[in-house]
Order: C-alpha cells, then structure tokens, then sequence
C-alpha cells in the first residue's frame, strides 16, 4: 500500500522527488474496520489522512443531534478538518470510515518539520489545500442553485460509484435530502 501513497506523491510533483522516502517514512500506515471514528467533534484534529483504500465521511451534526455529511472521501485523495488541524482548536467536524480503510497519517509535528525541511512537500500541501477548496466551494454552489432530483442526478453523473458504494442514508445526507425523497427520487431515475 505504500507505493499508492508514493504514486500520488510523484503523480503531483512531477520530477521534483527529492527528499521523497523522507516524506513517505513521516506517515503511519493505518488499517481501519468500517465505522471507525478518526475525529469526534470538539476534539482536536491531530492528523491529515491519505487514503490509500475506502472511503470517508465528514459530516457534522446540529444542535437537534441530525447528520449532515459535507463530504465523501474516496482513495487517493486526502482528508482532515485542515481549520482544527491548522489551529489546534476543537474541530467542528467529525470524520469516520464508510468501509474498511487503509490509510496514512501524518501527525502536525511531523507534517509542520516537512513543510519547514522539504519543499517540495509545501507544494503538495498547497495542492491539497486548492484541490479542498475547490471541491467545497463548488459542490456549495451547485448544489444551492439544483433541485433534489437534478442533485441526484449530478451525483450519478460526477461520482457514478458512490451510488453503489454506500448507503442511500449517507448519500441523502450527502445531497442534503431527506431519506425518503431521495429513495421516491430514485427511483424515477
């Protein structure tokens, strides 16, 4: 599992892969079950996350104690809450494991002394960082100006696999639809 990691790395530096088994040797490799609680809201948030293999869920709840998932991480892409990580301040956000994951960490010591020793490690912090950004911003904006059923449909158009990977409940939350109306949507579909 430690050449998926390695890859990505590469695939985002191109030929600028000094320092690269320094970078690697910083993260733990983590096997996980399904429904293993990483982050709980209010606590710190002490790692980013690459996932090798499964798939995560960010979601938070509200002050009735209801779910709603911002988002849905799939391998080879990268996951923390950057804002509690970054600070040191209680997160806001929970992150739990959808399936049996394999995973690697990087604690902030250790991703702080990459960032100030290697610089080629800052440019694949400041991709991550872009790629989040823009993945936030633009399912916001989407999804505020679609219906339920045109969000469906997005879904099934830009992440075709997590309609068979993972529960109707999570991807109703996901979408910001109630269960019902997605499964009555659906099956229009």
């Amino acid at each position: 599992m430690i050449a998926v990691l390695k890859n990505h790395i590469i695939s985002r530096l191109g030929n600028d892969i000094e320092n690269l088994d320094k970078v690697i040797a910083s993260f733990t490799h983590i096997k996980t079950k399904r429904n293993t609680q990483l982050l709980k809201q209010g606590d710190t948030c002490k790692y980013v996350y690459f996932i090798a293999k499964g798939c995560l869920q960010v979601y938070v709840y509200d002050k009735d104690f209801n779910e709603t998932t911002r988002d849905i991480v799939v391998e080879d892409n990268w996951c923390s809450d950057l804002v509690s990580f970054g600070s040191g301040n209680p997160s806001q956000e929970n992150i739990r494991t959808v399936e049996p994951c394999e995973l690697f960490a990087i604690d902030r010591k250790l991703f702080q002394t990459l960032m100030e020793t290697v610089p080629q490690f800052d440019k694949v912090y400041k991709q991550i960082l872009e790629a989040s950004y823009a993945n936030s911003v633009y399912r916001i904006n989407t999804f505020v100006s679609l219906s339920a059923l045109e969000r469906i449909k997005w879904l099934m158009q830009n992440r075709p696999t997590l309609m068979s990977r993972i529960s109707s409940k999570l991807i109703a939350s996901y979408l910001g639809i109630n269960k019902d109306v997605f499964s009555r949507l659906k099956s229009k579909l």
